[in-house]
Formats: structure tokens, C-alpha cells, sequence
């Protein structure tokens, strides 16, 4: 029976055990031009005890950013403000991959260094509402992406990779979830195009799987990863054939020797197990928890052969040794998520350690 703080071998890297610190957005991104921050470096540093860190979401482009202050990869002050995080996470010891986010739709004119119209499959308005300098603004129709657009986000991503390598990470995934851009042309909603990038789930499925082998081939795919999130509502998608759009993407790049496939459950996990039948390589899952969060109970699926791989998010947030509690069976702590999205170091590396909480205890 495999444990969940065993190793495993990942592309070219054996991670020294299977809870993986999941993306989350923080907009903390307050360098030059949306650079990381040596807080943001302590930050992920503070959690190289994860057998794998996934970065927050990453911009491949301008046009790509949808939040205030989230970071990108396609500058030269971005790739430097990066290669201080990954030297400090490989200082400890910890492996680290950029996740390139392009969020399409889910954008607004005012999160942009220039005013501009976020993009996307269609001009379909997501329905919802997101954060601005100035409050929560309604989201606004998207620019359809032309063809020649198309190609050259395509090419956006697999320079952000490239980029990535430079500023040191040791591999990249790709975010086809969570109603961002690679998902909202999976969609049966977000994407009515009639051309060769919508309509039949072939087509719809063109654009992740073209970016796939794009990124693949520019880095290597043994340092390429892909997320996705079947039947994830998330952003106002719908995806009335996802049991047979998600086989076409899986049978499309299962050869092509990827690092791993990041299943986010959602309303359908009963599909993981076809997923996980599907899928001839390395399978990271942050589990569905409706409710909750991704706990010590969720690491059964390692020891049933499940998965391979467990995401955690929030209580990497509360917990920078969470690796070290969860084996344990310390208590674990929860996080203040009111300080979640941007801010200083309250809420972000504030948070103590094990070690840190008894020294604080024996000190009153």
C-alpha cells in the first residue's frame, strides 16, 4: 500500500512525497510591471516541504491577466522577480512549477496597465461580477479571438514556458480549468464559434490540446503538466458533453509523456475514476469536498490507488509545514481567508510553524 509520504518520481524529478501545494491566486504581485516580490519568495519558500509547489496563476500575456496584481511570465522584470522565488524554494530543498493562467473572459478593462477588452471563444458574457482597483465591476463581453489570435495565444503560452525555465521553475501547468480561457472553449456555452475551434467537442477541444503540444515541445513534457476540472460550473460554464469531450483531450496528448494530468473535482467526481482509467501517466487530484477543504482524510485516495498525487489548498495557506503535521497528526490550522487576495504579510507569511507556535507558547 502506497503512503502519501512516499516518493514519487515526476518527469525528471523525484518529489520526496505526494501532497502537492495547490495554485492559488493572491494577488501579491506589487514589483515592477506585476513581478514577484521577495515576500512573495518567502512565501512559497516558507511551504518547500510540499513534494510539489504549483504557483499561483500566471499570466502568459497582458491580455491574459484577469485580477489585480497577479504575476506574469512574459517580461524580463517578471522572469528575474521569479528566479528569486525558485532560488529560494530549491534552497530548501522544494520543486516548483509556474502555472500559466490565461483567464480569457474573466477579466476586466480596468485590471489591464492600459484599459482593453478582455478575450475569449465568443462574445458570450460570463455571468458574475470581479474585483477591481475600484470594487467589484460586472464582467464584460469578451473580443472573440480571430484565428490569427488564436495562434498567436498559443505561441503566448509556450513562450511563458520558456520564460519559466529561464527564471528556473522546474516545470509549468497548463490551467484548462476553473472557467479560464483553455475552459471556456471546452465549453458548450462560453464558445458558439462555427469554425475549426468550436462547435463539435473535437473542435472545441482543439485549442488545449494545440497549447499542450506547444508548451510540450518548446520545454519538454516531461516538465509540462495540465489542469483541468470536468463539469466545474465555475465561471459560468456549462459542459453538456464532458464525458465525451474530456476522452478526446486525454487520448490526444496521453502519448506525449506529460509530467502529470490535475483532475479538480467539482459536480461530477465519479468521472475521476474514468479519468484515472484513461490516463497512462502520473494523476495529481484535489479532491471534491463540498463544503470544506482538502483534509488528512482525502489522503486515503493515495493508499486505495486512486491517484497518485493530492493537492492542498487552503491549509497550505494556514500551514507552511502542513506536510509535516498531516504525518504527524498535529493540529492543523485554518485560514483567515479575509486577508486571502492581496495585502502585506498578514494572512500571506505570518502564519507559524509547528516549531514556531510551541517557541510562542513556552514564551508566555
Amino acid at each position: 500500500m502506497t503512503s502519501a509520504f512516499e516518493p514519487i518520481q515526476v518527469g525528471p524529478y523525484e518529489l520526496k512525497n505526494r501532497i502537492v501545494m495547490s495554485p492559488m491566486t493572491r494577488s501579491r504581485a506589487y514589483g515592477n510591471g506585476f513581478s514577484p516580490t521577495p515576500l512573495m519568495a518567502e512565501y512559497y519558500a516558507q511551504r518547500a516541504g510540499a513534494g510539489l509547489i504549483v504557483t499561483e496563476g500566471t499570466q502568459p500575456s497582458v491580455i491574459g491577466q484577469g485580477y489585480p496584481n497577479t504575476p506574469g511570465l512574459h517580461s524580463e522584470l517578471q522572469v528575474d522577480g521569479w528566479r528569486g522565488v525558485t532560488d529560494a524554494v530549491h534552497a530548501r530543498g522544494g520543486v516548483i512549477f509556474a502555472q500559466l493562467m490565461h483567464t480569457g473572459r474573466m477579466g476586466h478593462p480596468t485590471n489591464y496597465t492600459k484599459p482593453a477588452t478582455p478575450v475569449g471563444a465568443s462574445a458570450v458574457r460570463a455571468a458574475g461580477r470581479i474585483y477591481t482597483p475600484s470594487g467589484p465591476q460586472d464582467l464584460v463581453t469578451p473580443e472573440p479571438l480571430t484565428a490569427e489570435q488564436i495562434q498567436e495565444t498559443i505561441e503566448d503560452f509556450a513562450a511563458a514556458a520558456k520564460n519559466a525555465m529561464r527564471a528556473g521553475f522546474d516545470g509549468v501547468e497548463l490551467h484548462g480549468a476553473n472557467g479560464y480561457l483553455l475552459h471556456q472553449f471546452l465549453s458548450t456555452n462560453a464558445n458558439q464559434r462555427d469554425d475549426e475551434w468550436g462547435g463539435s467537442a473535437t473542435n472545441r477541444s482543439r485549442l488545449i490540446i494545440e497549447t499542450v503540444r506547444a508548451v510540450a515541445s518548446a520545454i519538454g513534457a516531461e516538465r509540462t503538466a495540465l489542469r483541468i476540472s470536468p463539469a466545474n460550473p465555475l465561471g459560468d460554464i456549462a459542459e453538456a458533453d464532458y464525458t465525451q469531450t474530456y476522452p478526446i483531450v486525454l487520448d490526444a496528448i496521453g502519448g506525449l509523456g506529460l509530467a502529470y494530468l490535475h483532475v479538480l473535482e467539482s459536480t461530477a467526481p465519479e468521472f475521476t475514476a474514468t479519468l484515472r482509467a484513461a490516463w497512462n501517466g502520473v494523476l495529481m487530484v484535489n479532491p471534491a469536498t463540498p463544503g470544506g477543504h482538502t483534509s488528512e482524510e482525502q489522503l486515503q485516495l493515495i493508499e486505495d490507488g486512486a491517484t497518485d498525487l493530492i493537492s492542498f489548498g487552503q491549509l497550505f495557506i494556514a500551514n507552511p509545514d502542513l506536510v509535516e503535521r498531516l504525518a504527524t497528526g498535529a493540529p492543523l490550522a485554518l485560514p483567515d481567508l479575509s486577508k486571502a487576495y492581496g495585502g502585506d504579510e498578514r494572512g500571506y507569511t505570518d502564519y507559524p510553524t509547528l516549531s514556531e507556535s510551541s517557541t510562542q507558547t513556552a514564551a508566555a
